[in-house]
């Protein structure tokens, strides 16, 4: 049987893009990094997920199929569980710092849009 901790090369590049990809749209991170770290690796997403795999802190799991018509669920099993109380308390901080730190954007009018200095002239119709 495979080892749930040896992934494929194509399984460990499928998850690190993913993770990559969500770290680059602003996630969250899942492991604390120190502000050193993050600047000699220039705060490229895909180390950090890099990093994250290779902690076990990603709750991925894979499913194989086999060539005998038995599949096997791997499971990263090594992260931390957290419970709904702590997750509540985690989402409550931070959504006070992004309310704390972002700023209310007011809606666009046509109006202020629009170039001063143009204005369409009716059309001729021959």
């Amino acid at each position: 049987m495979i080892n749930s901790q040896n992934l494929t090369k194509y399984e460990k590049a499928r998850i690190i893009g993913a993770r990559a990809l969500q770290i680059a749209m602003n996630a969250p991170l899942l492991i604390k990094i120190s502000q050193e770290d993050l600047e000699k690796i220039k705060y490229d997403a895909i180390k950090i997920a890099e990093v994250e795999l290779n902690s076990n802190i990603l709750p991925i799991s894979i499913h194989k199929p086999y060539p005998w018509k038995k599949q096997e669920k791997l499971k990263r099993d090594n992260f931390a569980k957290i419970s709904e109380k702590k997750k509540e308390e985690l989402e409550a901080e931070e959504e006070k710092e992004i309310m704390e730190k972002g700023e209310i954007m007011a809606l666009a009018n046509p109006e202020d849009e629009a170039d001063e200095g143009f204005r369409e002239e009716p059309r001729e119709e021959n």
